[in-house]
């Protein structure tokens, strides 16, 4: 008799989400995972002294309904701030994200002007097709191939956008429908910024318009576009764990994983890195599907093209994480001093024109660290007070773009740099920044790498470049034409369909899946 009737490898949001379900399906599971918190990229942790962080993601994005309600994600106390983010660049106006569609609309009409209205009410227009394409909110459902993508086009209007998102760029998109250079330089920067974070591809580039896609993407549903937790994105690991012990499940941390065994087509459970092993018919890989399918599993047992086929995907995350314990709030200088308001601070977007950042790309793919990072900067203490000890605050900044290749320099004086240019890009519009900061960490990919098992630091997993969309990316139980050939081996991780970003969708899938084919309903 086997240990468990089923193992889940790795406690990230997917992990947990797979586990959940096939415990509460009747399955005795146990989730291990490797570091001594749960939530992976989404958890958040102390790491200075009362200062807690969002490690890595920040937020939940859109998820379709029956995956909240199935979840009880919807019963998770948030934080609805009126502002969503500020973005500015040098030059032009800043683009303030109101929560309420209206007020966004009069401030994009009164701000940015009606063509910058009727502008972003055509980019997500635009994105609509793309999403469906994409099925950026199917539940259960396997990916489209690309003849597939073009029938979900009802217009030919929606043709183009499909045809877009597979071969364009972002700056094809948005010179479209935001012509004006300097007049809309807030909106291109803040949509470029949005689109190319989740890829290796300058703005200008073919093929970053997926990225775009699917960061404009809305459900149907109406759900917000973002959502905020009290307490964190660590909240969402936190609820699910409860969701998965006080059903009966065993989760198990400090518990790394080294191997996956089969024997005879089948999977028989796990060897743990102390060389002991856990027996079990089902296991479900919440790691990349090429570190499962060529490190964890036996590559020697798998088909040659299945193999070769993984091992070709794109992880260059090219970004840098910092996280700053501060001293107090940061005070922002003219002419940006709406954001010394109450609440201003949870997220600003201190962003590079579009064609900056497209030439900060082409610098970064020759080793040269950017002399003015675009920057993701978030507060969430500002809104969040439980996040740092009283009258202190708890920032991360998220930037791109961090040189992985070229010989300008080795790796750790280059992070160092980067680190340098994004406390002086935040300094020079807040000038007491520096000066406020107790502690500071900083991340690059490589370290990414290191603490979660991401190929590259890849967050997605698989960057969301076009070849690594649709049918390019597995299901649970791999790709249509070439399929996992080990009865009992499961992906959930965020580099299957319905992944990156925090929506559940591949964690979902591979759970119900298991329990299907085990012969269970959830």
């Amino acid at each position: 008799m086997s240990d468990y009737d089923a193992i889940v490898v790795g406690a990230g949001h997917n992990g947990l989400t797979a586990a959940t379900i096939l415990q509460r399906g009747g399955l005795r599971t146990v989730c291990l995972e490797a570091n001594h918190y749960a939530g992976g990229m989404a958890a958040s942790v102390e790491l200075v002294e009362g200062f807690h962080f969002e490690i890595a993601g920040s937020v939940q994005f859109p998820t379709p309904g029956t995956i909240r309600e199935d979840l009880g994600l919807d019963t998770l106390p948030t934080v609805e701030p009126d502002v969503m983010s500020t973005n500015i660049t040098d030059s032009g106006p800043p683009l303030i994200f109101y929560r309420d569609p209206m007020r966004l609309m009069t401030h994009l009409g009164e701000a940015h002007g009606n063509e910058a209205l009727m502008g972003m009410a055509a980019m997500f227009a635009w994105a609509q097709a793309p999403a469906r394409a994409l099925g950026r909110f199917d539940v259960r459902q396997a990916p489209r191939s690309y003849d597939e993508m073009y029938a979900c086009a009802t217009t030919e209007q929606e043709r183009q956008a499909i045809t877009d998102m597979l071969f364009g760029s972002v700056t094809d998109v948005i010179d479209r429908h935001l012509p004006d250079r300097d007049k809309h330089a807030s909106l291109r920067a803040m949509l470029s910024f949005l689109a190319v974070n989740t890829t290796y591809r300058g703005p200008a580039t073919p093929g970053s318009a997926a990225g775009l896609a699917y960061g404009l993407a809305s459900p149907p549903d109406g759900m917000p576009m973002m959502t905020k937790f009290a307490g964190g994105v660590g909240a969402v690991p936190a609820h699910l764990g409860r969701m998965f012990t006080e059903n009966g499940g065993e989760l198990r941390l400090r518990t790394r994983v080294r191997a996956i065994l089969a024997a005879d087509g089948r999977i028989s459970g796990v060897r743990l890195e102390d060389g002991s092993t856990i027996t079990a018919p089902i296991v479900v890989s919440n790691l990349s599907p090429d570190v499962t399918l060529t490190e964890l599993v036996d590559p020697s047992i798998l088909p040659a093209d299945l193999v070769a086929r993984v091992s070709r995907v794109d992880h260059r995350g090219a970004y840098l994480q910092m996280h700053f314990a501060l001293d107090g709030r940061p005070e922002f200088a003219a002419p940006y001093e709406l954001l010394n308001e109450p609440g201003m601070q949870q997220s600003i977007g201190l962003f590079s024109t579009t064609e900056q950042l497209q030439q900060q790309w082409e610098d970064c793919r020759h080793g040269i660290v950017p002399p003015d990072p675009s920057i993701a900067l978030q507060i969430p203490s500002d809104g969040d007070a439980g996040l740092a000890p009283p009258g202190k605050h708890a920032a991360s900044a998220f930037a791109l773009w961090f040189p992985v290749q070229g010989r300008h320099g080795d790796y750790a004086s280059r992070r160092t740099e980067m680190a340098r240019r994004v406390i002086a890009k935040i300094t020079r519009y807040a000038p007491g920044f520096e000066s406020l900061i107790i502690r500071n960490t900083t991340f690059a990919p490589m370290n990414m790498e290191r603490m979660f098992g991401a190929p590259g630091g890849d967050f997605c997993q698989g960057l969301l470049h076009p070849d690594q969309i649709g049918t390019n990316r597995p299901g649970p139980r791999g790709f249509a034409d070439l399929p996992i050939p080990l009865e009992g081996l499961y992906l959930c991780g965020a580099g299957c369909h319905g992944g990156p970003a925090i929506s559940f969708i591949p964690g979902y899938n591979a759970g119900y899946q298991a329990l299907e084919d085990a012969g269970r309903r959830g």
